[in-house]
């Protein structure tokens, strides 16, 4: 038996968290429908969210981020962190106290699609990452805002967040 290195044991991790996540969206569609599953799964995605930016801080030693240089380095960190292989995004910081997301695959959109339930989903991923900043306190503002799936309407995904930094 070999051993995994710290690579592989992330890839596994995050693989079978993001397993338990669709099942868990599965088996609460098919009991509840796709209106109150997209409900709950924004809600949890996003409380989930306030806790894991707590911790990721934590874990990396930083004690407070009150400027966009140090979210910038967070976000970079953190995301190395949470973020596998086979999750098909980009982001950049394209002016100060703006991020940008984008992707033209995601996993999410197509496992809801499988379901057969996309007409009705909220995007979960963008709600956890809203969650990383309302637990750190910082203020922001997401375009476009986050209802639907905009993989499903339009073909590509993409968010802009802008912070407000004192």
């Amino acid at each position: 038996m070999r051993s995994l290195d710290k690579h592989e044991l992330k890839e596994l991790l995050v693989k079978c968290w993001m397993t338990h996540d669709g099942l868990w969206f599965y088996h609460c569609l098919q009991e509840c429908g796709i209106e109150k599953t997209s409900g709950m799964n924004q809600a949890a995605a996003r409380t989930m969210g306030t806790i894991e930016a707590k911790r990721i801080i934590r874990a990396l030693g930083i004690e407070k981020v009150e400027t966009f240089e140090a979210l910038t380095e967070l976000v970079e960190k953190g995301f190395d962190l949470v973020r596998g292989d086979f999750m098909q995004f980009d982001f950049s910081f394209p002016s100060r106290n703006t991020m940008h997301f984008e992707t033209s695959q995601c996993f999410a959109h197509d496992g809801i699609k499988r379901m057969g339930a996309i007409d009705g989903y909220d995007c979960g991923i963008f709600a956890r990452v809203a969650g990383w900043f309302d637990g750190l306190g910082i203020e922001y503002e997401i375009d476009p805002p986050l209802e639907g799936c905009l993989m499903h309407t339009t073909g590509s995904c993409f968010r802009d967040f802008t912070f407000r930094f004192p």
